[in-house]
């Protein structure tokens, strides 16, 4: 199995020292300092379950790497749009993208089935600019459970989770799903094939819609977020406000808010990455979070006042902390 990494930061570098450990043929694209590491020293990884140091290829020209089996996008997803140059080259007739991405995919209805069966989510796939890349034939959807970051160039420090949930857009269990779900529980991950991941997709979209904004605009920790009054209200009803439009599509989310405010309660004093990207003078990934899901209201007739401020006022601040 040949694997590529388009965007191995911290995520894409600890999934791609994983399947090395596993045997795959990994090959990580990245650049900079954290490239320059990676190829004196390869991957470390950090880890309570055990620290190791993997040795896959690193690059940044992904035409010596050469077509794949799989690709798996570390990238934002507002860079989608662009990234045609880097991953041409490695595609074959049979590649797949596994899109490491929070939020709604630009995959969202393709064999959706149902009334919406096709529909493009303007949000996340403006014009059909993101389709026009990355094919959404090409597309198996994957949910981040575990949390990591990059303590230094090349050093990756895995918090917490090992669950990559991965599933094909028209539900089926299908042999290319099976297939890297065996490769990542061979390199000690958890990969479970799910027969409908849009569900999955909306229970840690639940949390990241409301906690990731507002820690934004007001600066706030998960804890801090959690324990102030005012915005504990507010993310409980943004959180009921998106579970009225993932029911409306179908979904069983099968989590309560209540439930889901005190896991992130528990996380204690942690900065959101929409936070730690304001911070460092980032991009805000808010469209496929936020946006997305008030254009989803509007095609499903479900009220989301709370969510339409909310977009309102953190896409201002996307627009002034970009110029």
């Amino acid at each position: 199995m040949k694997v590529a990494v388009l965007g191995a930061g911290a995520i894409g570098a600890y999934v791609g020292a994983a399947l090395e450990r596993a045997g795959a043929d990994v090959h990580l694209i990245a650049r900079g300092p954290h490239l320059a590491a990676m190829r004196r020293h390869g991957v470390r990884v950090l880890s309570p379950r055990g620290d190791f140091t993997a040795h896959p290829s690193a690059t940044d020209d992904p035409a010596e790497v050469g077509p794949v089996d799989y690709v798996l996008l570390g990238l934002k997803a507002h860079s989608y749009a662009a990234c045609g140059p880097l991953i041409e080259p490695l595609l074959h007739d049979s590649t797949a993208v596994i899109a490491a991405q929070n939020g709604i995919p630009w995959w969202y209805f393709h064999r959706h089935g149902g009334p919406h069966d096709g529909h493009r989510v303007e949000s996340v796939d403006p014009g059909g600019a993101v389709s026009a890349v990355l094919a959404p034939e090409r597309a198996i959807g994957c949910v981040v459970y575990a949390a990591t970051e990059l303590q230094a160039p090349g050093v990756v420090r895995h918090l917490e989770g090992t669950r990559f949930s991965l599933g094909e857009p028209d539900r089926s269990v299908s042999p290319r799903c099976l297939a890297f779900s065996e490769a990542m529980r061979a390199g000690g991950l958890k990969c479970p094939v799910e027969p409908d991941l849009r569900n999955d997709i909306w229970v840690k979209l639940l949390g990241n819609i409301s906690f990731n904004p507002i820690s934004a605009l007001a600066r706030a920790t998960m804890r801090q977020m959690c324990l102030h009054g005012g915005t504990r209200k507010v993310i409980e009803t943004m959180m009921a406000e998106t579970l009225a439009v993932a029911e409306a599509l179908g979904c069983e989310v099968g989590v309560s808010i209540e439930r889901r405010l005190a896991g992130a309660e528990r996380v204690g004093d942690h900065r959101t990455s929409t936070l730690q990207d304001l911070e460092r003078g980032k991009p805000l990934e808010l469209d496929v979070l936020l946006a997305a899901v008030v254009e989803l209201a509007e095609i499903t007739g479900v009220e989301v006042p709370t969510l339409r401020t909310v977009h309102a006022l953190s896409d201002l601040l996307a627009l002034r902390s970009a110029a």
